[in-house]
């Protein structure tokens, strides 16, 4: 580097150092105006969170800036910045599937920014009991891959629980090989969730054959134990990796390249009501009909008279003994348009049971 390079370079580090001076001075008067808001709502008793207002905040800022941050890294840092004000306001309670280092944690991360304060469960179960029992103001879990479909238990705890869908989080997957030493020999166990064990299962068959696949109750629990045994590997992410100090034996294993879950944010109504319409919604629904012949078919025909597509549908058995089930269903757009909620009284009347999981706006 030339002295004149370096006297530039010099120079620019000078501007960035007085730069970051003006933006903490910045994010502080942010932060100052933020806990004002949350004197105000905390006398209302409104909602501290509200993603519907988050969404717009970021929409606002992407739709004015000019470069050269992409617009995408935009979004990220000021879901970032509004995290940590609202952790003045009031830290939210975020039950998530753990250990530390999980899908689900990052799901959460991504919608509620790093500042929230989260609660690791052993399932998906006390997920939905935390949740529910006001443990945690949010829960996270999985419901659907796009490799090995829904996450049936999760469908399950819908159906029993109070909660409600109030948004989504759809990550892109990628599974790695951990375990202590860096290389694959000698690997006795590979241990990871369920899915995430079918999710690789073409890679596993021919590099590791002869190798025990365990299930176990998530992924980061998988790299936990794979990090106790230098014969045991775990399935999980980067973020695993470094949490439980494992090598990345073998990087991006899962047999479809474009491997992504949804995740489901709920909480109860009475923490957050259903969010408005934000023209690329989905209303999700579980019903159930009278064991007749065309009950099924019946069901369809109020949507395709009202013009409302049908995104998803799900069968789960009722487990009554009486050979009936219950039909999961996602539908585009939101109960306030006119057409969706004719549709949806129409879709009420033919069944025996009828429950809105909720409408929310749909993840990227």
């Amino acid at each position: 580097m030339t002295p004149t390079q370096s006297d530039a370079l010099a120079g620019l580090r000078v501007q960035i150092d007085s730069l970051d001076q003006q933006l903490l001075a910045l994010l502080n008067q942010r932060a100052r105006v933020a806990e004002q808001v949350g004197d105000i709502k905390r006398a209302e008793g409104s909602p501290f969170f509200r993603p519907d207002r988050a969404a717009q905040v970021i929409e606002k800022i992407q739709g004015a800036n000019q470069g050269p941050l992409l617009n995408q890294h935009v979004a990220s840092i000021w879901r970032e910045i509004m995290s940590a004000c609202l952790a003045l306001e009031a830290p939210q309670r975020v039950a998530v599937l753990g250990p530390e280092g999980t899908f689900c944690e990052q799901a959460a991360i991504e919608f509620f920014g790093s500042a929230a304060n989260l609660i690791y469960c052993a399932n998906f179960d006390e997920v939905f009991h935390a949740t529910a029992a006001g443990t945690a103001q949010f829960g996270v879990v999985g419901m659907e891959n796009s490799t090995e479909g829904v996450v049936t238990r999760s469908l399950d705890l819908f159906l029993r629980s109070p909660v409600h869908v109030v948004g989504e989080v759809s990550l892109l997957i990628r599974f790695n090989l951990l375990r202590q030493l860096n290389h694959l020999d000698d690997i006795e166990v590979v241990m990871a969730h369920p899915q995430a064990l079918a999710q690789c299962q073409n890679w596993l068959s021919q590099h590791l054959p002869n190798a025990e696949r365990r299930a176990v109750s998530s992924n980061a629990e998988g790299a936990r134990l794979a990090a106790t045994n230098p014969a045991w590997a775990g399935l999980s992410s980067e973020r695993a990796a470094a949490q439980f100090g494992l090598h990345i034996v073998s990087h991006a294993i899962q047999d479809e390249a474009y491997n992504r879950t949804r995740f489901a944010v709920i909480s109860l109504p009475q923490t957050l009501a259903m969010p408005p319409a934000s023209g690329r919604d989905c209303t999700s629904l579980v019903v159930s009909v009278p064991n007749r012949p065309g009950a099924v078919h019946d069901l369809l025909v109020p949507l395709k008279n009202n013009g409302v597509s049908m995104t998803r549908f799900e069968s789960r058995p009722a487990k009554s003994g009486q050979w009936e089930y219950y039909f999961y269903i996602d539908i585009a757009g939101h109960p306030s348009q006119p057409h969706v909620a004719a549709a949806l009284q129409e879709l009420q009347g033919l069944c025996a049971f009828y429950k809105v999981l909720g409408a929310y706006p749909v993840s990227e």
